[in-house]
């Protein structure tokens, strides 16, 4: 088999994140730990690399389907999200309050608000670390219903008249929902008893009835997307808007890296940009897709996607989300079919059907090397994705990990393997630099 199908691509699941680094510079870099590495206290020796990507596809179709009724149904600045909350794709190491509290939340760059369950909770799904006491924290302070937080959290946030206290309530894609108080308090990156950085008034929600699908690991989410009561945005004047990550292989020895403010700039050699648009959920980071090249054949652009009132349109700016918490990369149907006839004449030799009909293109012959395929950009941003980063083993089948949608078109993160990519909010810029991310 060629080495290049080797080391397994990297099938985003659950992340620990832990603070390594804080610079001089004003910003801070991150370890992301796989949920299936050694490393992380979610190993399951058991868990075969098939039954490993089973899991994540089945989590990538729950997440497109969800991100897609977000699209086609939420009004602008619903801070609702729509994120896959037992399967959250990485979990984040923050402590809250003062004194610091500790927690393990679920991270995600598809999702805004940030919350955690709270002392007393009357309506608590089970978690193995104890729950936060706001009456515990100095630093603990409920939001009113006038405050700019509550009116930017919109059809989610509602008024405790009797205590003038801002409520929220998040629902999910698959019925599980958190409820409670919007309040402001301290956060803090890192270890609760080693060195972290810490950001005083972040607002948040202390959740007081939270139940569903959520992972017990799990003490709530913390919200990285591009809406105003994201954590990001939050932090926009300490990080200056900035941040980015760089991801490696499932079977490297070595963690993925996300960092924030000035040392999470991409630049040097091999950088290409494209603008990061804003559209009807601003939680989502939109670019646009203006074609795909199978080898050197750039395909004829043909993109149509579904609008919120349900009809089509073609060539629309912004048609593809990037989303580092889906697996697979969705494609149009019509573009993904223009580009998968391409492949089949390029690879020619005979496909497979997926038993678990999964994917729509597969071969036995796990030792094809098929074309690179190229992702054009708007603003001329060519981003060339290897052969590793674009087909998967599924058991004894190598399949090409894109899927044809009539829905929400994503660019997964696996699209997204040993590349660095940097997010400037500032400038509404989304960069790419191919990289080894072992190095990193």
């Amino acid at each position: 088999m060629t080495t290049i199908f080797n080391s397994w691509p990297l099938i985003f699941s659950i992340f620990i994140i832990q603070l390594i680094v804080l610079s001089s510079a004003g910003g801070f870099t991150v370890d992301l730990i796989h949920r299936d590495s050694p490393k992380s206290p979610f190993y399951d020796p058991s868990a075969s690399r098939t039954d490993r990507l089973t899991n994540a596809v089945r989590r990538s179709f729950t997440r497109a389907a969800s991100h897609s009724r977000k699209q086609n149904c939420l009004a602008p600045n619903n801070i609702q999200s729509e994120i896959i909350p037992a399967s959250g794709e990485y979990l984040m190491k923050i402590s809250i309050g003062t004194p610091r509290f500790q927690v393990l939340v679920i991270a995600d760059t598809g999702s805004d608000l940030t919350w955690t369950q709270c002392k007393p909770c009357k309506n608590c799904y089970k978690q193995k670390a104890p729950l936060f006491d706001p009456k515990q924290s100095s630093t603990y302070r409920a939001l009113t219903c006038t405050t700019r937080a509550c009116q930017a959290a919109g059809a989610s946030s509602s008024c405790r008249q009797d205590r003038n206290i801002c409520e929220y309530s998040e629902s999910y894609g698959d019925r599980s929902f958190s409820r409670g108080d919007l309040a402001v308090e301290t956060f803090a990156f890192g270890s609760s008893s080693g060195q972290a950085l810490s950001f005083p008034t972040k607002v948040f929600g202390c959740g007081f009835s939270n139940s569903g699908t959520f992972n017990e690991s799990a003490s709530g989410i913390i919200g990285l997307g591009g809406g105003p009561l994201s954590i990001v945005r939050q932090l926009s004047n300490v990080i200056n808007g900035k941040f980015s990550y760089c991801l490696v292989d499932l079977e490297s020895s070595s963690t993925s890296k996300i960092k924030f403010g000035e040392d999470a700039v991409v630049s040097g050699k091999g950088v290409v940009s494209t603008p990061i648009l804003k559209k009807e959920v601003d939680t989502f980071y939109y670019l646009t897709l203006e074609s795909i090249s199978v080898g050197n054949k750039r395909l004829a652009h043909k993109t149509k996607l579904p609008s919120e009132t349900g009809s089509t349109f073609k060539g629309e700016e912004g048609n593809i989300i990037i989303d580092s918490g889906t697996t697979l990369t969705f494609l149009p149907v019509d573009l993904y079919e223009t580009m998968e006839d391409e492949l089949v004449k390029a690879i020619n030799k005979k496909n497979t059907a997926d038993p678990q009909q999964f994917f729509s293109l597969c071969y036995s012959d796990t030792s094809i090397v098929p074309p690179a395929l190229t992702f054009n950009f708007k603003g001329g941003a060519k981003v060339v994705l290897p052969p590793s980063s674009t087909f998967v083993l599924n058991g004894d089948l190598l399949c090409l990990a894109m899927i044809p949608t009539n829905d929400l078109a994503i660019f997964g993160n696996l699209s997204q393997m040993n590349f660095l990519i940097g997010y400037d909010l500032e400038k509404s810029v989304l960069s790419f630099k191919p990289t080894d991310c072992d190095k990193q």
